[in-house]
């Protein structure tokens, strides 16, 4: 190397010293003639136990370390991560860049803007809770110890706060969508949780809309006690329900979706189930992981 560059020197080596420079282009910068991975942006929304953004267990949710595995399963492309509230991730879902939220429900409605995965847990469905001094006006709606919620909100006597823009799945969304607009409290905020149940605790609203694990863990964050809540279950809704990556529906975000599929296929839902029933009360978690197991037996036959 030094005599050539000695020989580019003199007056007679232009023509190597030429060469030498692009072999020294090629060389010794490969990647700026590599191809630019595609960059992709995943959403994250503070919804425990799926994802954490505070407290002592941050970063620990379920599908945080699920992302982590996504992440190091594609090397691709570029990933990037970012904190949204609900109404901004399905902003962003709607826009051109290639975006993917890994904890959504599917419906018939988002599946025409959104490219879905296979499913990838199984959660807890959505129930009622109300303050333990408040239950009695549950009492007459209540059978098999379930919540008639149609003919409650038809009553337009009670007041459900719930997370705007937050899909609750068909059956849920279709009564939310009937209910007379005073009986519901929308909630838009990052903490929209959070702040509903300080409204519930000050009498602002009598019930609240959720994942009992999710309310259970965002009431101890308020600091109020478990049995100042009573939970119900909510007739029609099933027990369990499924949750999926959702990507952009563009060309980028629907080859996203085939890749994530292929690697979905290969991690073990064992795993993944018993990390979320970590966080259901005792008497759930053996009935939940045997429901999660002979759902996923079941997916993988098909």
């Amino acid at each position: 190397m030094a005599r050539s560059i000695k020989c580019c020197l003199s007056g007679n080596g232009r023509a190597l010293c030429t060469w030498l420079g692009l072999f020294l282009i090629f060389a010794l910068a490969p990647q700026t003639w590599a191809h630019p991975k595609d960059t992709l942006i995943w959403l994250k929304r503070d919804l425990p136990p799926l994802f954490i953004f505070e407290g002592p267990k941050k970063g620990q949710g379920v599908i945080d370390e699920l992302l982590t595995e996504l992440i190091a399963g594609m090397p691709q492309y570029q990933h990037s991560v970012m904190k949204v509230n609900r109404a901004r991730g399905l902003q962003m879902l709607h826009e051109p860049s290639l975006t993917c939220d890994a904890a959504l429900n599917w419906s018939k409605e988002r599946e025409t803007w959104i490219a879905f995965s296979i499913p990838v847990f199984r959660a807890m469905s959505n129930g009622l809770a109300v303050r333990r001094v408040d239950r009695e006006v549950l009492a007459p709606f209540i059978k098999d110890g379930e919540v008639d919620l149609a003919t409650l909100l038809a009553t337009g006597s009670v007041t459900l706060g719930i997370v705007a823009e937050r899909n609750y799945g068909e059956y849920l969304d279709t009564l939310l969508t009937q209910a007379s607009p005073k009986t519901l409290t929308r909630h838009y905020g990052s903490d929209a949780l959070g702040s509903l149940l300080q409204m519930q605790r000050l009498g602002r609203l009598q019930l609240l809309l959720g994942y009992r694990p999710e309310i259970r863990y965002q009431a101890q964050q308020q600091g109020i006690a478990e049995d100042e809540l009573r939970f119900y279950p909510i007739r029609g809704t099933g027990k369990y329900l499924s949750g999926y990556i959702g990507c952009t529906d563009t060309p980028q975000g629907r080859q996203a979706i085939i890749e994530i599929n292929r690697l979905l296929r290969t991690l073990p839902r064992d795993h993944l189930s018993e990390a979320y029933a970590a966080w259901l009360d005792p008497e759930s978690r053996s009935a939940y992981l045997e429901a999660s197991r002979e759902f996923f037996e079941q997916q993988a036959g098909n």
